[in-house]
């Protein structure tokens, strides 16, 4: 049996991601991957997601983070792992 492999994440995306559907279309990635947590708005224009999932789903997830949706413009992508904590039950969008 394979044992899967899950990780927390904390994910910093500069560019143009405010007002170009970054975030709902995060949650849309987030859920067709299985993953959990939240995305926000910064008020320095960038946005913050943090998310718990199977390792290789994150790691897609991140991919996808580097060119968002299809108005994005990504200048940056920070990413800091952390220990897997099963903290949420869902993914969601605040703010």
């Amino acid at each position: 049996m394979v044992e899967i492999d899950f990780a927390r994440v904390n994910i910093i995306v500069t560019g143009r991601v405010q007002g170009v559907f970054f975030r709902a279309s995060a949650l849309e990635q987030a859920q067709s991957y299985g993953i959990k947590g939240w995305v926000q708005n910064l008020p320095d224009s960038s946005l913050e997601i943090e998310a718990e999932g199977p390792r290789y789903a994150l790691e897609e997830f991140i991919k996808w983070c580097k060119h968002g949706p299809p108005d994005a413009f990504i200048k940056e992508v920070f990413i800091r792992w952390g220990k897997y904590q099963n903290e949420f039950t869902t993914f969601r969008i605040c703010g």
